[in-house]
């Protein structure tokens, strides 16, 4: 993640069921379900004035974070989390076995 995004403090909007960051007055957010013991994250969007910056990059490498932490397993639905583990196996270990892509992570 770009440094000037460190920072930013990740939030759980639990009223939207999404992860977010704010960056000037903008978002970038997952819609995200949760279960006991899972996290499912659904969709990936920034506003358009974040296009290009790496906020979504940001936002899914803090909600990750987040998931490891939490000891939740992660089901990630959406396809740029799905790309972007298999851009980086080393957060293969947080998802859950049962997930039906799990082999082609």
């Amino acid at each position: 993640m770009k440094t000037e995004f460190e920072a930013i403090p990740l939030v759980k909007n639990e009223n939207k069921k999404r992860f977010e960051i704010e960056i000037d007055g903008h978002f970038a957010f997952i819609n995200y379900g949760e279960r006991e013991h899972q996290i499912a994250l659904v969709h990936t969007e920034t506003e358009p004035e974040l296009a290009g910056t790496g906020a979504a990059v940001a936002v899914v490498e803090k909600t990750l974070e987040y998931i490891k932490k939490s000891g939740k397993k992660l089901l990630p639905f959406c396809p740029y989390v799905f790309a972007y583990i298999k851009k980086h196996p080393e957060w293969k270990a947080i998802v859950d076995e049962k997930f039906g892509g799990y082999d082609q992570l």
